[in-house]
């Protein structure tokens, strides 16, 4: 797995998230996110597969808006709504939170048939 990327990797990245306008300049405090999206994206490439869903173990919600879940920055836009974050006393919590997108597809699935 490639863990070096080049600032025009990073910046073609960043684009393609619409983070940026192509020949502007990456907010150092973006180039984390990033980067993360890189890595997850050459992972699925490189497995072939999607990744299987996992508990987080840590989410911290820092000033400004800025997400970290279990130590690596969270890659995608979060809208400036309000966060819907629930505790629970046995440990397990809740973040609920608004992600930004360019599209939304929803995909129907087949209609199944009833045994006879």
């Amino acid at each position: 797995m490639r863990l070096t990327y080049t600032d025009a990797d990073i910046a073609a990245k960043a684009v393609q998230l619409g983070l940026i306008q192509d020949g502007d300049d990456l907010p150092r405090q973006m180039r984390g996110r990033v980067v993360a999206a890189l890595l997850q994206e050459q992972a699925a490439s490189e497995s072939g597969a999607s990744p299987e869903p996992q508990l987080a173990k840590e989410i911290v919600v820092q000033p400004g808006g800025a997400i970290v879940v279990d130590g690596e920055p969270f890659p995608w836009l979060v809208a400036k709504q309000p966060m819907e974050i629930t505790l629970h006393p046995d440990g397990l919590s809740t973040v609920r939170l608004t992600l930004i997108a360019e599209a939304v597809q929803i995909i129907k699935p087949e209609p199944r048939e009833e045994p006879r």
